[in-house]
């Protein structure tokens, strides 16, 4: 199993502190003691690699109008919004929320050009919340096709979620099967395509990033 980069000095931290503590209980307490410490520190590191997982997926797709799920995690909108931060008007906007079971890369949802990237900051509300999506610790970016139609891709933290990282950066080249950035812990993402794309999900329908087709974009 392949470990994302962004735990990488977490988990090392995380092993030498367990390491240090299951050598003092050793030493210090009594041998049930001991083995109760080594099972919660086992278990809690097991969770934190399974967290940090990053599966190797490919997407082959020839469609340059399809919508790649950016994120693994259940559908909870898929409705008409007002898009106010870059576009101004209405769009079609599609969430997906991520537990902490979920993987937490998130993968670019089509080819084309980033045109924007912007951190903003903000509360951390439960990400499932439609507040959340503007009230939040958040990430914007927006994406210009290899068709010339834009869509904004907005990354946001969640209750437990402290930290959003976005390798996206105005000007790059942008590609299918690239992560576009990763959050850590509880999360959620939103995408605003136009009004007019064709949409393949259903609300509480599980996505798999980088695999499940979520919408198709009209040809103009």
């Amino acid at each position: 199993m392949k470990i994302h980069k962004e735990g990488i000095a977490i988990l090392t931290v995380l092993l030498s502190i367990l390491v240090a503590i299951n050598i003092i209980i050793y030493f210090q307490f009594e041998r049930v003691i001991s083995v109760i410490n080594m099972i919660i520190s086992i278990s809690t590191f097991s969770f934190f690699l399974y967290f940090f997982r990053s599966p190797k997926r490919e997407a082959e797709i020839d469609d340059t109008n399809l919508i790649v799920a950016p994120a693994d995690g259940r559908v909870v909108v898929i409705e008409p919004t007002e898009e106010l931060e870059y576009f101004g008007e209405k769009r079609l906007q599609i969430s997906i929320f991520m537990s902490v079971f979920s993987v937490h890369a998130n993968w670019y949802p089509i080819a084309g050009k980033v045109l924007l990237s912007k951190h903003h900051l903000g509360r951390h509300m439960a990400a499932y919340l439609p507040k959340s999506s503007h009230e939040n610790e958040r990430s914007t970016v927006v994406i210009e096709t290899t068709n010339k139609t834009q869509i904004l891709m907005r990354q946001i933290a969640g209750a437990l979620a402290r930290r959003i990282v976005t390798y996206a950066s105005p000007g790059k080249a942008c590609h299918l099967n690239e992560h576009l950035g990763f959050i850590k812990f509880g999360s959620r993402v939103d995408l605003f395509l136009p009004l007019d794309a064709e949409v393949f999900v259903e609300i509480g329908e599980h996505t798999v990033g980088n695999e499940t087709i979520i919408a198709r974009l009209k040809d103009h």
